[in-house]
């Protein structure tokens, strides 16, 4: 394991987890988190960019009308 944290470490911190945040928001809580996690890892990867921009389109000229005055 990174930085010698056994699973018995990482029991102990999802029971405080647990305890300090509760059941109903730890999924909401865990879910942020990963979504925090992946937002900063692609802006230092540059690839949100890419996803996240809009698709340029290039606007559509309309036909002159022939209207008769």
């Amino acid at each position: 394991m990174p930085l010698g944290i056994g699973p018995m470490e990482i029991v102990v911190v999802l029971v405080i987890a647990l305890l300090v945040i509760g059941p109903k928001k730890l999924p909401d809580m865990a879910k942020s988190m990963g979504s925090g996690l992946r937002e900063f890892k692609d802006s230092l990867s540059g690839e949100s960019d890419e996803r996240d921009a809009p698709a340029q389109v290039a606007p559509v000229a309309s036909a002159p009308r022939n209207e008769a005055v």
